[in-house]
């Protein structure tokens, strides 16, 4: 089976700075990775370059199982950023359901999938609340509802417990597992926590933009 993604000797530098060095890895249907390392090690680089959220300065990233019309930027790849990133102004439901709207669907089969992906996260309760009035906790899980709202394929995650406590944080990893199972999509999670990391069955280590070792987490 073809990868859905896979980076070729890909780097990218910013000015002088280099912040990924070249690095050949492939993500497949199914896999759960975690990449793991410190502040400004690389990993976020690493996962937009796999989103197409960025280009490489260096080497090539490709997306060899998605269809060719939908490159350079594959719709099927879902984005969890460290920070929630909710409109303020609109509703959870709304605000899970902007990126269907984006994609074109019609209003009515945006707001149908936003509340089948809030019911997938049990978080119905909160359709008609604004993010002001969401915990930090819930607001990452309406930003995985709206990820999961897409049907990915792949799903990467940025650091996305970094601002919560160990027993929230450890709910959100559930809440990834859950929704990556229930969709069948891909998983990678960019982390610095050895606990998360040790849920996933694979953890690739990057320092100093360097993709050090891919080994299993078993």
């Amino acid at each position: 089976m073809e990868p859905l993604v896979a980076c070729i000797e890909a780097g990218r530098s910013y000015g002088d700075s280099e912040a990924l060095l070249p690095v050949s890895c492939e993500v497949g249907l199914g896999d759960r990775i975690a990449i793991m390392g410190p502040s400004g090690s690389g990993k976020s680089t690493l996962l937009y370059l796999m989103a197409g959220l960025d280009l490489p300065t260096r080497g090539i990233v490709t997306w060899p199982a998605f269809p060719a019309d939908s490159l350079p930027h594959p719709r099927a790849i879902a984005m969890v950023f460290q920070g929630a990133s909710l409109l303020m102004p609109l509703s959870v439901v709304e605000n899970v359901a902007l990126p269907l709207l984006l994609e074109g669907a019609s209003e009515a089969d945006a707001l149908a999938r936003a509340h089948q992906s809030l019911r997938l996260l049990e978080i119905c309760p909160l359709a008609l609340k604004l993010p002001e009035e969401l915990s930090g906790g819930q607001a990452q899980r309406v930003a995985i509802a709206r990820a999961v709202a897409t049907r990915p394929l792949l799903m990467l995650a940025d650091e996305p417990t970094s601002q919560l406590d160990k027993i929230t944080a450890a709910h959100i990893v559930d809440v990834l597992l859950d929704a990556a199972d229930a969709t069948g999509a891909a998983l990678v999670i960019a982390t610095h926590d050895a606990d998360i990391a040790a849920r996933l069955e694979q953890c690739w280590s990057i320092s100093d933009g360097r993709l050090m070792t891919e080994r299993s987490a078993a």
